[in-house]
């Protein structure tokens, strides 16, 4: 009697008694829970990733970093001899360089007292209320970007306290000799906290750098990247163009204080960059906010695992 022998019919597999589970979404979860439980890099990327703001937090925020600062840049001891040596030397190197027109400017704006006036409370307003415009939109309209733009902000006027102490500089309209015209003091006009009755209220030898250019170029750059309307990018870019124009008609900054505020916002979006990983134009626009964020990943983690069936040529190599 021969040997008996069973064909299975062609093109029948046998039934598998569950599914294949992806091996590579346990191993995902355990590493992402470990690295947040021992705060490895899961932990610090959940950190770096953006979030949505919280209004009430970040109104303290910014108002406990604006008082800090005040506070931090008015504690500098005022070295007037100095900071009026470093004045001096500027307006010297500036002559030797070619570029020293503020002299120029201050007297030529002053002789139009309606165009000095109105440069006067710019100089004490907007610089304030144009930031907190553009902090609020970017809130509002761009909660994923907030973050890391506010960041570049902080880190901006954080240096720039360091600036202020290690070098003192007293503004042009302070330099001896009378060649700049203070006009704040000539015109009564309130618009400089190192003028007038304010004088005493800020620290005068503050000057380098200018964070009155630092703060607009900031809010020019931010509107700019982040708006595509012809007319918006146009105020962006015309805002801290103005404001550099107004420090120096006003006798309040030479144009190397601008630069200074320039150096001091380059490192702020180079520290944002390095944190985020990305300038803040390229991060998402909008992000969920946390109890929503909560919700979807409570729904994530009651899903079932993802599975994936054996194909027909997988099951017939098993048999």
């Amino acid at each position: 009697m021969g040997e008996l022998s069973v064909t299975p019919k062609e093109g029948r597999s046998k039934a598998t008694p569950s599914p294949i589970v992806d091996e590579a979404a346990p191993a995902a979860n355990t590493e992402r829970n470990t690295g947040r439980r021992a705060g490895g890099p899961a932990g610090l990327r959940s950190l770096r990733s953006p979030r949505h703001p919280r209004i009430w937090f970040e109104i303290l925020l910014v108002a406990a970093s604006y008082w800090v600062y005040s506070l931090v840049r008015n504690a500098v001891p005022e070295q007037r001899t100095e900071a009026l040596r470093n004045a001096d030397r500027i307006w010297s190197a500036e002559n030797h360089l070619g570029i020293a027109v503020e002299q120029a400017v201050n007297h030529a704006v002053n002789s139009a007292t309606w165009l000095i006036v109105s440069m006067n409370y710019y100089y004490a307003t907007l610089h304030f209320v144009v930031t907190v415009c553009v902090l609020v939109w970017l809130f509002r309209c761009h909660s994923g970007r907030y973050a890391a733009a506010r960041l570049a902000l902080f880190a901006t006027t954080g240096v720039a306290l360091l600036g202020y102490y290690l070098y003192p500089l007293a503004p042009p309209r302070l330099m001896s000799g009378g060649q700049f015209i203070d006009t704040v003091l000539v015109h009564h006009t309130w618009g400089s906290m190192a003028s007038g009755n304010f004088k005493n209220m800020s620290n005068q030898y503050a000057a380098m750098p200018s964070m009155h250019i630092g703060w607009s170029l900031w809010c020019g750059l931010t509107a700019f990247a982040l708006t595509s309307a012809p007319w918006a990018r146009i105020l962006a870019l015309l805002y801290p163009t103005l404001t550099l124009v107004v420090i120096v008609a006003t006798a309040n900054h030479f144009w190397l204080d601008a630069l200074g505020g320039m150096v001091c916002l380059a490192f702020g979006c180079a520290v944002s960059y390095s944190w985020y990983g990305s300038l803040p134009h390229h991060l998402p626009r909008l992000v969920a906010p946390p109890r929503q964020k909560a919700r979807l990943a409570g729904l994530s983690a009651a899903a079932p695992p993802r599975t994936r069936r054996p194909t027909a040529d997988a099951a017939a190599g098993r048999r």
